[in-house]
């Protein structure tokens, strides 16, 4: 476990862990003096599910943004696949965030197409070379994957709030990313499905060698799917460990998350 007041410098690789994303010094203000991101330092290693925690507006949905080229950091490095993301061309971009799924809070689905629809066009819109047959029949076993298979016909306004984080996990599992940035994944959830959501998060990992950061508030998420922890505080990572770890951790304020 590790922990400062100031911040985490970015620790030295591990021995047999490969860094899939390494942010470091990465700073970002909105307008003229509200600074979300005071110099963030965080490594995601290959087939980890990395969880950040951290109070509302602290800057965990910023920090994944910055990721995926969504917002523009005003300092820093963000390397992805071994590239530093600010560096390269809108092309070069493009071909990263193909690898990358992101899961909005939402679940952000066309309300005017079908399920089907709205897996569909996501795969034609980045692989436009496959038949039609071939595009069903991915759908078909992106939905196959989250449990939905029978609800390929219906309209989003049809579905639970589950059901809805499930068909966006869906659309995001077909181009078969390797890195799944989870924001808020079972938010507005009940226990029960909070719980489903996130052993799919583990089973996504397991059967997909997916790398992960998730965003959440739900300490229960935090506990099943965490390889590691980083606790947000002030624009910098205050604290990192095991969930084991920081639920002892002295900090009063780290161990208020786990109360």
């Amino acid at each position: 476990m590790i922990k400062e007041e100031k911040n985490i410098e970015a620790k030295p690789k591990e021995k047999n862990k490969t860094p899939i994303i390494e942010i470091k010094d990465l700073h970002k203000t909105f307008g003229k003096d509200n600074t979300i991101l005071k110099g963030v330092n965080l490594t995601v290693n290959k087939g980890e599910d990395l969880v950040i925690l951290g109070r509302s507006g602290s800057g965990k949905s910023v920090t994944i943004k910055c990721i995926v080229g969504l917002i523009e950091p005003d300092q820093g490095e963000i390397n992805v696949f071994g590239e530093n993301i600010l560096n390269i061309s809108k092309k070069e971009l493009n071909e990263i965030r193909v690898k990358i799924g992101f899961l909005f809070q939402s679940g952000a689905l066309y309300d005017s197409m079908s399920v089907r629809e709205n897996l569909a066009f996501t795969l034609r819109a980045h692989k436009r070379d496959l038949s039609e047959e071939e595009v069903e029949k991915e759908v078909i076993e992106a939905l196959e994957s989250v449990g939905l298979g029978d609800a390929i016909d219906k309209m989003p306004a049809e579905l639970s709030g589950g059901m809805r984080k499930r068909i966006g996990l869906a659309r995001t599992l077909i181009l078969k990313p390797e890195i799944i940035l989870y924001d808020e994944p079972t938010t507005g959830l009940d226990t029960i499905t909070s719980r489903e959501i996130s052993e799919l998060i583990l089973d996504i990992k397991h059967k997909q060698k997916t790398s992960s950061i998730i965003i959440t508030h739900d300490m229960a998420c935090a506990k099943m799917t965490a390889d590691r922890i980083m606790v947000l505080k002030d624009g910098v990572i205050h604290a990192e460990g095991t969930y084991e770890e920081l639920e002892k951790d002295e900090d009063e304020w780290v161990r208020s998350f786990f109360e």
